[in-house]
């Protein structure tokens, strides 16, 4: 593996989080990242790509398939449960098969690690990026007060005046969440709340509706991800605060 020419690029405020087990192959992407100007974190284990994600939403994930713990399919899996964070997908494997599993998953690009080529992953980053540029980054400002109104006698949401036109079942399950916003609501929790004399719901459709919800409220909230899924517990609720 050669080494990059480094040259000055201003620093870019791009973070990649780079989820790969074999650390001489991570320490070299870093160092190829570092002269495009962009910032990176490493973590080796699959187990720790979720929490870290969590911790400091990147930019960008590179992340490799066969990982120690949670696999790069596992962890992509849950990825789109909270956050449509851009994932390119590092493997050695080649088959179709597998590059189209890992689109299907919800990556956003595939890469095949062997011939190891840096300089083309960079290029890759730097395109999606690009791709991305409208998403705002984490943390920004909100372009205007979101301020979120329940009507409970019309079981009517709005979001700056704005109705949401939400279903029974979301306008429940945001009613719910907002009731007590950070904490973490079970999924037996919302399907207590979600039943109704009439109609039984699954918890399958549960995250069927949470998805949903989630749909109407990104337009308000771009950047961030309010319903947060808790791996292994369930969901939360938190809306920004403005700087």
């Amino acid at each position: 593996m050669s080494q990059p020419d480094f040259q000055f690029v201003p620093p870019s405020s791009a973070d990649i989080l780079i989820v790969e087990d074999e650390p001489k192959m991570a320490e070299l992407l870093q160092k190829y990242l570092a002269a495009a100007g962009y910032r990176s974190r490493h973590v080796e284990h699959g187990d720790a790509a979720l929490p870290a994600v969590r911790q400091q939403r990147p930019d960008l994930i590179l992340l490799d398939i066969m990982l120690p713990g949670r696999s790069g399919w596992e962890i992509c899996r849950e990825l789109r449960e909270f956050s449509d964070v851009p994932v390119l997908m590092l493997t050695a494997r080649v088959e179709e098969e597998d590059r189209l599993r890992g689109l299907e998953l919800g990556a956003d690009d595939y890469i095949c690690k062997t011939p190891f080529s840096p300089r083309e992953i960079v290029a890759r980053v730097k395109a999606m990026l690009r791709r991305n540029s409208r998403s705002q980054p984490p943390g920004a400002p909100l372009p205007a007060p979101a301020t979120l109104a329940i009507d409970d006698a019309r079981h009517q949401a709005s979001i700056a005046g704005e109705n949401l036109g939400l279903t029974p079942l979301e306008f429940r399950l945001l009613k719910t969440f907002a009731s007590a916003p950070g904490m973490v609501f079970s999924r037996d929790q919302l399907l207590n709340h979600l039943h109704d004399e009439n109609r039984a719901v699954t918890d399958r459709a549960v995250d069927t509706h949470i998805k949903n919800l989630r749909r109407k409220l990104e337009p308000f909230f771009p950047g961030h991800n309010v319903i947060q899924a808790v791996y292994g517990v369930g969901y939360s609720f938190e809306l920004p605060r403005r700087p």
